[in-house]
């Protein structure tokens, strides 16, 4: 593929089946290396759904349209109007993977990040130093966390993409710089050396970036280099999910000429890192909505599924009988049981 040798192309991993989808060695791997690529968290229905949707929603490859269509981010951020972006973002096997990779449970953790992005294959770089066609190897962390990630053995947050195209058909395989233990020198302690961090201008074409450091840190460039020469490629399917890290060295790589690849970016963070931001506008936004889908959504999800909105759990103080009769007044209508909160009131209660 793309004249890549065989052994630089990382393949996905099978999930297993039933309520718990990560393998140990899966698990060893996102903790240990920094990445883990898995196939078969999501059934091929809901994969399907989603793309066809999302591709409804950009300009055909090879367009004028697409041509202005920005690379970073769009519209189709969570809570969606598109049911399978938010079924997607709640699936009870996606947060048992992040539960086991976290060693949390799941009502500890807290959804920072969802949103589908596109990105185009171009002939001409188009953006200069901001250009996106070809990243510089970076870590994701300035844009997630107000401070820095803590040591390797405390993660705070599972970063993943979730593939909605196939990498036989678009190219731009992810690029990853698998971590190779404690003394790893691709990974020394604090991880400021890329673009945009501390002192250091933020440029994303990977050319001119490494030309910057050339000529401003010759020093840090030779390290890079590398970087780059250890990157590994993701060979992904349409469904497949790459988990990795706020602290993983990684980067997009160039695509085909006139392809759109699809892919959702989801974030969950523990709930005790509050330093890590939402990286939307809060979920209650969506609220008032004449289909009401936001309401649906938190009547309608489980106490796992609310938990990681910041929905108040059963045994939160926040819960009075005020408050239940409150909560059941806004959203009862719409199916809400409000059990579960009664009865844990009623067990705090000498």
């Amino acid at each position: 593929m793309n004249g890549v040798a065989a052994d630089r192309w990382l393949e996905a991993t099978s999930a297993r089946a039933g309520d718990s989808p990560l393998h140990s060695e899966q698990i060893a791997s996102w903790r240990e290396a920094g990445w883990a690529l898995v196939s078969g968290i999501f059934d091929a229905a809901l994969i399907n759904a989603l793309r066809h949707a999302a591709a409804e929603r950009f300009p055909a490859p090879g367009t004028a349209a697409a041509g202005e269509t920005a690379d970073f981010g769009s519209d189709l951020v969570f809570p969606s109007n598109i049911p399978e972006l938010n079924a997607l973002t709640l699936h009870p096997r996606l947060l048992s993977a992040v539960a086991s990779l976290l060693d949390r449970p799941i009502s500890d953790l807290r959804l920072s990040q969802s949103d589908l992005w596109p990105k185009y294959g171009r002939k001409e770089k188009s953006a200069g130093a901001l250009d996106n066609m070809d990243q510089r190897i970076h870590v994701d962390y300035p844009n997630h966390t107000l401070a820095h990630p803590a040591e390797w053995h405390r993660p705070e947050a599972v970063e993943m993409i979730v593939y909605l195209s196939d990498v036989d058909e678009c190219g731009g395989p992810t690029a990853v710089v698998p971590r190779e233990g404690a003394d790893d020198p691709a990974y020394r302690w604090p991880i400021v050396d890329s673009p945009g961090i501390a002192d250091l201008d933020y440029v994303n074409d990977k050319a001119q970036a490494e030309a910057y450091f050339a000529t401003e840190r010759p020093a840090l460039a030779d390290w890079r280099a590398r970087l780059y020469e250890r990157e590994r490629y993701v060979a992904f399917k349409p469904g497949d999910v790459l988990f990795y890290r706020h602290d993983t060295w990684h980067r997009g790589t160039p695509m085909k000429s006139d392809t759109l690849r699809l892919v959702q970016n989801i974030t969950f963070r523990r709930a005790d890192c509050e330093w890590i931001s939402t990286l939307h506008v809060g979920w209650a936004w969506k609220a008032y909505r004449r289909n009401k889908f936001l309401e649906r959504l938190i009547a309608g999800s489980s106490l796992e599924q609310r938990a990681v909105l910041g929905f108040p759990q059963p045994d939160s103080d926040y819960w009075t009988d005020a408050t239940i009769a409150a909560v059941e007044a806004r959203h009862g209508v719409f199916g809400m049981d409000m059990t579960p909160y009664r009865e844990a009131l009623a067990a705090r209660r000498p």
